[in-house]
């Protein structure tokens, strides 16, 4: 690492790196956020190009990071849409990179999928010399079919598995989020291994500090549940609100706040789903909010929920919420998927793969017992603070970036 620091060009930058996604803005984007923090950190000269949310300015110059926004186009619905954003996306990506190049200059282009059309800026600017770095965040032909109903049309899944491959194929290296990407690289990629790094998303604990409880927050009631995250169609929110359904119902249970936190394509439709439920009453969607006031809600939760369903996508995926849960120690209640469970390990219940009824006993088997949610708790937070903050698994960026600038 110091052998690095010591390579610099005339600038004093040890290079110069532009990180292009389309997903979330930034520093929204939790994951692109660390990773522009820590290469800046090691020297390195970085610029963000990504969508911008709502107030955010089309150029902003944060903790020494150059960030380019373009206007979010609007929520897909469907194939047409979905095929409209990509496009619109991967254009003003293209703009604002020569904006880049001309007036910061990069050596690397490190593109976060989704989507996997990126490749074709890696490919336009390898004979200008630049490097290109692909961040698998997602497995997109496992994520579409997860998303639309459509995309068992084998032709969609022939054309999203052509893109990842020729996407692999353009690339100097590839960094996964867990082994079971890794595994799925190397056999679906054909990517060598030693062009392929494992960098978890974990979580900032200097971020994610836990609060005195606020009980106001529970507006009467005795317990609070927590969900944070995307509200997509394949995020499983509407497994969710049947949960409620069956605790306030079935269970009888009027003592409990569903808190949900975040926004997506999906969000208006649930809040709809949740009056035709019936359940309306014991939820509050606070949508996307500031992190001063998502501490306060978890810090006062009793309980935290990932509701996603087990399907390819899913078991396969580390989920970020799961461990910022752990991060703020609370005991989580998950399906029972593959990743899910390395992550969290006994601080989980995991309930039958999309058994909405399970789930639901799970919740309650918890909220009926304050010293297993305290000692689940705190093991959560322990793995977290010994294994899996960003602390330890930002080393393989670096030893990335220390590849990729070494040849």
């Amino acid at each position: 690492m110091g052998k690095m620091k010591q390579k610099v060009n005339m600038k004093g930058y040890a290079g110069k790196v532009l990180i292009i996604v389309e997903n979330l803005p930034v520093p929204f984007d939790r994951r692109v956020w660390l990773e522009a923090n820590t290469l800046t950190g090691e020297g390195y000269k970085v610029s963000v190009i990504s969508p911008g949310g709502k107030g955010d300015s089309e150029y902003e110059l944060l903790n020494g990071i150059s960030l380019y926004r373009y206007r979010m186009p609007p929520s897909t619905r469907g194939f047409v849409s979905y095929l409209w954003e990509f496009t619109y996306c991967w254009f003003m990506t293209f703009l604002l990179s020569v904006k880049i190049l001309f007036k910061e200059g990069f050596d690397v282009i490190h593109a976060c999928n989704p989507p996997d059309t990126f490749f074709l800026l890696g490919a336009f600017y390898k004979p200008l010399g630049k490097k290109f770095v692909f961040d698998q965040h997602d497995l997109c032909p496992e994520m579409y079919e997860a998303r639309f109903d459509s995309a068992k049309r084998s032709l969609l899944i022939k054309g999203l598995l052509l893109l990842e491959k020729l996407t692999y194929k353009t690339a100097n290296l590839v960094i996964a989020t867990n082994e079971s990407y890794k595994k799925i690289i190397t056999t679906r990629g054909r990517v060598k291994e030693e062009n392929i790094f494992v960098v978890r998303t974990g979580p900032d604990c200097e971020r994610f500090r836990r609060l005195k409880p606020e009980p106001k927050l529970k507006r009467g009631r005795e317990y609070m549940v927590c969900y944070l995250g995307v509200m997509g169609p394949q995020d499983g929110v509407d497994y969710l609100l049947h949960s409620v359904e069956f605790i306030t119902g079935t269970r009888g249970r009027n003592d409990i706040l569903f808190v949900l936190i975040g926004g997506g394509d999906s969000f208006n439709d649930l809040r709809k789903m949740s009056i035709d439920l019936g359940v309306e009453e014991h939820i509050l969607f606070t949508g996307r909010i500031p992190d001063g006031e998502l501490m306060r809600y978890l810090s006062t939760a009793d309980v935290c929920v990932d509701p996603d369903p087990k399907n390819e996508f899913t078991d396969k995926s580390t989920m970020n919420k799961v461990m910022e849960y752990m991060a703020m120690g609370k005991p989580v209640v998950s399906f029972d998927l593959k990743e899910t469970r390395f992550s969290a390990g006994n601080a989980a219940l995991y309930a039958k793969p999309n058994d909405t009824r399970d789930f639901s006993n799970k919740i309650l088997e918890l909220l009926n017992d304050e010293k297993r949610r305290e000692k689940m708790g705190e093991c959560g937070r322990k793995r977290i603070e010994e294994e899996l903050t960003w602390d330890h698994t930002k080393k393989e960026l670096i030893k990335a970036y220390e590849k990729i600038f070494s040849k």
